[in-house]
């Protein structure tokens, strides 16, 4: 969000929070990108806020209710407000316990890997409707397509990203893998370590598909760890994620920290062929 969004959004969220009879002094942001994350003083509340239309909060409030009935590993809403998303100028915005992080745990990749089994086997038991994770594949499809969203792409990088999202999506459906609910983006920055254990965040980008598409997300060292991985479904679904990411880094709108740098890197790996790396494994650089 640019600086005076920022601002908005600030005084949007504190004021509904200072509404809901929490104490705030201060607003820390923790992150800036598509949606404004806030570390709120002293009442030790994290809140969420990005521009009304341009988010699915509605959708992560309901998961994160249903998902914590099922004692799923994900982060809490914050208890002492009603758990909905709330709008002021402009802005939705939704409120969650704040965790302090602590030093991960001596075999992490496995308390990983276990965190995650148990988020899916969480998630079997919701039903909901969201959409399928080859959604985004085709909007990036798309997004390439255009030129005047993708602007600075060269041809050949055009052909390149085109080609890798068409064959890779042929060559899932060819698996016929069972689907269920997903994370989506179950990488390592949407994980929290705490006293509570291993805690998912970002609940946002929810979707349906095999487990395979969210363990092509972690690292390499955790996907080893997980049970029952179509190998071969595995290593399309990290191309295909690599290849929508790439897409994102050069959407105009786009608003990821040195976007470009990270979408050539991208670019790159797809030229080198495989093994494909696990996206988990280019976030925790």
């Amino acid at each position: 969000m640019e600086t005076e969004i920022v601002s908005r959004a600030v005084a949007a969220a504190t004021a509904l929070a200072r509404e809901l009879r929490l104490r705030v002094d201060d607003a820390v942001v923790i992150r800036n990108s598509n949606m404004l994350a806030l570390h709120l003083l002293p009442c030790g509340v994290f809140a969420r806020v990005a521009l009304v239309g341009r988010e699915v909060a509605a959708l992560e409030v309901e998961v994160a209710l249903r998902l914590a009935e099922a004692a799923s590993p994900v982060a809490a809403l914050e208890p002492r407000v009603e758990p909905r998303v709330y709008e002021r100028d402009g802005f939705a915005v939704t409120y969650w316990t704040y965790y302090e992080v602590v030093l991960p745990d001596p075999d992490f990749p496995r308390t990983y890997a276990d965190a995650l089994r148990r988020l899916h086997a969480g998630m079997r038991s919701v039903e909901i409707a969201t959409p399928h994770f080859l959604d985004r594949a085709a909007e990036a499809e798309r997004l390439v397509a255009h030129r005047d969203r993708t602007p600075a792409l060269t041809e050949a990088d055009r052909h390149l990203l085109l080609s890798t999202l068409r064959s890779a999506r042929a060559r899932i459906r060819s698996r016929g893998a069972a689907e269920q609910l997903l994370h989506g983006e179950p990488h390592p920055g949407n994980l929290l370590n705490t006293r509570d254990g291993l805690l998912f965040i970002d609940l946002e980008t929810c979707c349906r598909g095999p487990i395979e598409f969210d363990v092509a997300h972690v690292p390499e060292q955790v996907s080893a760890r997980y049970p029952g991985v179509d190998q071969v479904l595995l290593a399309e679904c990290r191309r295909l994620v690599l290849a929508v990411v790439a897409a994102w880094r050069w959407d105009i709108r786009d608003e990821f920290p040195d976007g470009y740098r990270h979408g050539r890197d991208i670019l790159s790996l797809l030229r080198q062929g495989p093994p494909w790396p696990a996206l988990g494994a280019l976030v925790a650089e």
